[in-house]
């Protein structure tokens, strides 16, 4: 850190010593050529002149950040052509302006840089020591779509923008609470990138929000593009490949979160919000299981935990039996295999490496590709690939087979950064397969879950419910439990009102005189 202060000190500055804490002055010219001099060649800064009676001003913008055309019938220049009165005084004026529309105002000129960076538009009147500040955020920006990396057969089909007041926007729509509580930092020294920290008070420990903006204070780096780069910053274990840090494009996901106790960060310029802590259990969690009945959420939960299993030791497993451990295979499949890898010259972990590299290269060829054709390349490029190498003699039919579910089981998965973890570790697995058998896969999989027990996210034990053991909260784990059975919010989260509803809500039909439905 000293180092990076050190390295800023010796930048230009935005603006010079001189003028960093400099006031407005009375002359509006001087205000200009100041301002024009610290906007020196960035051609999209506009500076419109107006009239106000006998009063020069001037109007600050971006373009791109507002609609050029757009200004001229706003409300600053409708308020501008409505003085009427040639004597009127520049504070008069400024006085009136306030009167008629909701704006703040600012004497230093380092807050009229900041703010015309921002997206504001800013007004300058001579004779006056002060400028307005008007929020007519506009301009060409993606409207609020469905959420591409988190789709849902049923729930809000809405999703995050790039537009930071767009996204709190959408979170304070689902909880018109005043308990939801919007904090701003901006973080960069270059970008100055607004982030907001949300949380509901009463429900969020107040540990948890110092721990938060202290650890978002420490920031220091010239910019932020993405809330990926937040995320490396405030992770606790920066060296696992974990995730613990929970991202999201759905508001509902944010919302569910924040009656959970947790944080939500919103970086402006993204549409992937982060939600601390995070827990290994909300990574195996899809929002559609609290949307669908609970027997289907149970079944598709335990479905997703048995191919978590797939996805990280069925190619081990089979190495391991295959190189190992035959007499474990039933005889007739064991004669089947036999026949199949009688002509590959690759024992078995050489022969899996091969196949799961090359998968790999095709998901992701899938992804760069453009979407109207990446899917389709990369389901037939692993059909093609996978017929051609086993006729050519280099793999082996079952171990295309064991690859093809292994990959499935991967993608069954609701959080990308999850099942990326998932497979970076399926290739040390194999690798101790291939060395010890099983013996080397119950190795590596005691010490992935002894990391994963002792991993915290912001306090909160990784593994928890689990480890440590909370029967209560194990309601929503393994399984999802009906909604009127889950009356009490994650103590591990929560230091205030745990109580989510009322315990006497089980349905039950209202009887008749004859115990008939009424």
């Amino acid at each position: 850190m000293k180092k990076y202060r050190k390295f800023m000190e010796t930048k230009q500055p935005a603006l010079s010593s001189d003028q960093t804490n400099k006031h407005i002055q009375a002359d509006i010219e001087k205000n200009i050529e100041i301002l024009k001099g610290l906007f020196k060649d960035c051609s999209d800064v506009v500076f419109r002149p107006f009239k106000a009676g006998k009063l020069k001003a001037y109007v600050l913008f971006v373009d791109g950040f507002i609609d050029s055309a757009a200004i001229e019938v706003s409300g600053i220049k409708q308020i501008l052509n409505e003085v009427s009165d040639e004597e009127i005084t520049a504070d008069a004026l400024m006085d009136q302006i306030i009167s008629l529309s909701a704006v703040e105002e600012t004497c230093k000129l380092d807050a009229v840089v900041s703010n015309v960076l921002k997206g504001n538009t800013l007004l300058l009147v001579d004779k006056a020591t002060k400028a307005l500040i008007f929020d007519e955020k506009g301009g060409q920006r993606r409207g609020v779509a469905e959420p591409t990396t988190e789709t849902s057969v049923r729930g809000p089909r809405e999703g995050f923008t790039e537009t930071l007041r767009v996204n709190t926007a959408l979170i304070r729509h689902k909880i018109r609470s005043n308990r939801l509580k919007i904090l701003s930092r901006d973080i960069g020294e270059e970008t100055n990138t607004e982030l907001a920290i949300l949380y509901i008070e009463g429900l969020a420990s107040p540990d948890l929000v110092k721990e938060v903006l202290s650890r978002i204070d420490r920031i220091e780096i010239d910019g932020v593009l993405d809330s990926g780069y937040i995320e490396e910053f405030i992770e606790d274990s920066p060296s696992s490949l974990f995730p613990q840090i929970q991202n999201t494009e759905r508001p509902d996901t944010v919302a569910a979160n924040l009656l959970e106790g947790r944080i939500a960060i919103i970086v402006d310029g993204t549409p992937f919000v982060l939600i601390v802590p995070a827990t290994f259990w909300q990574f195996l969690q899809a929002s559609s299981d609290y949307y669908n009945r609970f027997h289907i959420s149970i079944f598709l939960r335990i479905l997703r935990i048995i191919l978590l299993f797939f996805a990280l030791e069925l190619p081990s497993i089979y190495v391991a039996i295959t190189t190992y451990h035959q007499e474990m295979i039933p005889t007739t499949l064991l004669f089947s295999i036999a026949a199949s890898r009688e002509a590959i010259p690759f024992p078995g972990f050489i022969e899996a490496l091969i196949m799961e590299i090359s998968f790999e290269a095709l998901r992701e060829a899938g992804v760069r590709l453009p979407q109207v054709v990446g899917q389709a390349v990369s389901i037939l490029g692993a059909l093609v690939i996978g017929q051609a190498a086993v006729e050519a003699g280099i793999v082996s039919a079952p171990m295309v087979i064991v690859v093809s579910i292994t990959g499935i089981s991967s993608f069954t998965m609701p959080r990308y950064n999850m099942a990326i973890s998932i497979r970076l570790l399926r290739f040390p697995l194999m690798l101790l397969a291939g060395m010890f058998g099983l013996f080397g896969i119950v190795l590596g999989t005691v010490i992935i879950l002894t990391h994963l027990c002792k991993m915290r996210s912001f306090g909160v034990p990784y593994f928890w419910p689990l480890a440590p053991m909370n029967p209560q909260s194990l309601k929503d784990v393994f399984i999802r439990v009906p909604w009127w059975a889950m009356d009490q919010r994650p103590d591990q989260t929560v230091k205030g009102d745990v109580t989510r509803q009322n315990d006497h809500l089980q349905p039950s039909p209202s009887q008749g005189e004859e115990g008939n439905p009424s």
